[in-house]
C-alpha cells in the first residue's frame, strides 16, 4: 500500500500585531515582562473578579428583594379590597335575622359575594365553565361517573365545586361528575 504524502507545514503570514494564539504560546524566558508586572497583571485581574462577582452577588440581592416588594404590595393590595367584604359578612353574621327578614338577608349575601367575584375578576382570576362542556383533564376533576342516556360520553352533567384559573394558570381545576356509556 502507498503511503500517502505528507502535506507541506504552511508557514505563518507574519503581522504586524502578535495574535492570541502568539501570545499564548510564549513561555515565560520569551516574554519582555518581568515577572514583576506578571504578578500586578494578576493581581488586578483577581482584584477586578472580586469586584464583579461582589457586583453581581448585591445586583442578585436587590432583585430578590424588588421582587419580594413587589409580591408583598400585591398582596397589601388584594387585602385592602377584600377587608371591606369581610366587614360586611361580618355585619350579615351579627344581625338578627327572622323568618319575614330572610330573603333580605339572603339579598345581602348574594350582593357579598358578587363583589368577592368582582374582586377576584379585577385581579385576573376567571371561573371554569363546566356547563355543557366535556371532560378535560387539565381543567376538570371528575369524582363521579354516571351513565346517562341524555348525555354523549365523557359530557360533563354536574359541578360539585367550581374552578378558577388566573392569567390563564390553573388555580382550582373544577370538581365535575360525567357521563359515561
Amino acid at each position: 500500500m502507498k503511503e500517502s504524502a505528507k502535506p507541506e507545514a504552511l508557514e505563518p503570514i507574519p503581522s504586524a500585531e502578535p495574535s492570541s494564539l502568539d501570545i499564548a504560546a510564549e513561555t515565560p524566558s520569551q516574554s519582555t515582562e518581568s515577572p514583576e508586572e506578571i504578578k500586578r497583571q494578576r493581581e488586578e485581574c483577581y482584584d477586578l473578579l472580586l469586584r464583579k462577582t461582589a457586583e453581581f452577588d448585591n445586583y442578585r440581592k436587590r432583585i430578590d428583594r424588588e421582587r419580594k416588594e413587589v409580591a408583598e404590595t400585591a398582596s397589601v393590595d388584594l387585602v385592602r379590597e377584600l377587608l371591606p367584604l369581610v366587614d360586611d359578612l361580618e355585619r350579615a353574621l351579627g344581625a338578627e335575622v327572622s323568618e319575614n327578614a330572610v330573603h333580605s338577608y339572603r339579598a345581602g349575601v348574594e350582593l357579598i359575594h358578587k363583589q368577592l367575584l368582582d374582586v377576584l375578576r379585577k385581579r385576573g382570576v376567571s371561573e371554569i365553565e363546566t356547563a355543557g362542556k366535556d371532560f378535560d383533564p387539565h381543567y376538570h376533576q371528575a369524582v363521579a361517573h354516571e351513565v346517562s342516556a341524555d348525555h354523549s360520553e365523557g359530557a360533563i352533567i354536574d359541578e360539585f365545586r367550581r374552578g378558577y384559573v388566573m392569567y390563564g394558570r390553573l388555580l382550582r381545576p373544577a370538581m365535575v361528575r360525567v357521563a359515561k356509556a
